[in-house]
C-alpha cells in the first residue's frame, strides 16, 4: 500500500499495525516514494525451553572446590 504523507501522518496507527501484519507500507511525498514502514520482528522468550532436554546431572556450584582447583582459580601455579 502507498499513501501520502499526510495520511501517514493521520492514520499512522493503522498504518503500523498494517505493517504488523505483513503489508508493506509506502510513504510517498506525492507520486515519488520516499520512506517504508516496516515492522521489527519479535521474538519470544521462553521459559524452560530445554526443559527436558537437558541430561545428566550438571556442575554443583555450591561444592567447595579442591585445593587444586582453588589454586588455579588464585593464580598461584
Amino acid at each position: 500500500m502507498q499513501v501520502t504523507i499526510h495520511n501517514a501522518k493521520t492514520n499512522l496507527s493503522k498504518l503500523i499495525e498494517a505493517a504488523k501484519a505483513g503489508e508493506e507500507v509506502v510513504i510517498a511525498k506525492g507520486k515519488t516514494p520516499v520512506a517504508r514502514i516496516v515492522a521489527i520482528p519479535q521474538s519470544k522468550f521462553t521459559v524452560g525451553l530445554l526443559k527436558g532436554r537437558v541430561t545428566g546431572q550438571g556442575p554443583d556450584f555450591f561444592k567447595p572446590m579442591s585445593e587444586d582447583e582453588l589454586a588455579l582459580w588464585e593464580g598461584a601455579v
